[in-house]
């Protein structure tokens, strides 16, 4: 890839990679202006299911064609957010 393009071209991430690739230099593109983000740190934790629930989230999970356990986090997610809109709602 070559460096000839005009400066307010926009330069995805793919392209910078291939100049850097390439043995050009792409510090300019880094700014420092951001931060980094830590992902949060995972617990593992067991949880016991009945059958039927567990039959339940195999089946939300074929239907989404997503894996039982992010249908677990996310119906889990949908909940705690409604439990804290519900407190938001009680304290006005």
């Amino acid at each position: 890839m070559s460096t000839n393009l005009e400066a307010s071209t926009p330069l995805d991430a793919e392209q910078i990679a291939e100049m850097a690739d390439a043995g050009e230099s792409v510090s300019h593109f880094f700014t420092k202006a951001g931060s980094m983000v830590h992902p949060p740190k995972i617990q593992r934790v067991n949880v016991d299911f009945t059958m039927p629930m567990l039959q339940e989230l195999d089946r939300a999970a074929q239907e989404l064609n997503v894996s039982r356990q992010a249908v677990i986090k996310s119906l889990l997610r949908q909940s705690l957010d409604q439990h804290y809109l519900a407190l938001a709602h009680q304290s006005r």
